[in-house]
């Protein structure tokens, strides 16, 4: 079964790689040093290290972030360029790259241990479409739910609170991972059962 260990070796050009990649999929929004956003794909992830996709190209040794969904934010520098994608490192504390590592590792495992596809994209149908967005500061403004699964949300919402914004939808705690025409995307802070949103159900 597939672990996150430290590399035996690394290559002489890559020093800070200390972990091996998996090949993942997720989609997310990068952020340029000069603030410039642009679509981008993770292709490949380490909880060091990010393979990145996107119509947007930084420089070397620049400094990025990147909103990736499901995960969130991530900072870092631009360790390697290539033709169509590019390595950033990921700057963390030992507790997120530890639960960024636990992420890697389930998504590496899937297909060996026969699981079903990562819940958190399951999408399922809401009943009730009216809710309320909660923000730290007490303010409670009503949106319209758009789309849920057990990972998150998606609100029709007139403001737009800034990524990475903490908010509630009705009790369940969360956070803004991006924007969209309509409003907002959240992300919960843990992963829901269909009993915790049978309010919405």
């Amino acid at each position: 079964m597939f672990s996150f260990q430290p590399a035996q070796s690394a290559r002489q050009i890559q020093p800070t790689r200390t972990f091996q990649r998996v090949s993942v999929n997720m989609t997310g929004r990068l952020m340029l040093a000069n603030h410039e956003e642009y679509p981008c794909t993770a292709v490949e992830m380490s909880p060091g290290d990010v393979v990145m996709a996107c119509i947007g190209r930084p420089g070397p040794a620049e400094r990025v972030i990147a909103y990736i969904d499901h995960l969130g934010r991530l900072e870092g520098t631009v360790q390697q360029l290539f033709d169509d994608t590019f390595v950033m490192s990921i700057n963390a504390t030992d507790r997120k790259r530890e639960k960024l590592a636990a992420q890697l590792t389930w998504l590496a495992n899937r297909h060996e241990l026969g699981l079903p596809e990562d819940r958190r994209h399951d999408r399922l149908s809401p009943r009730v479409t009216r809710a309320e967005l909660g923000l730290e500061d007490g303010r409670r403004i009503s949106c319209r739910l758009v789309d849920l699964s057990l990972s998150g949300a998606a609100v029709d919402i007139e403001m737009r609170p800034e990524v990475g914004t903490p908010v509630a939808l009705n009790n369940l705690r969360g956070r803004v991972v991006r924007h969209f025409a309509e409003g907002v995307a959240i992300e919960f802070a843990s992963v829901q059962t269909r009993e915790s949103l049978r309010a919405f159900l």
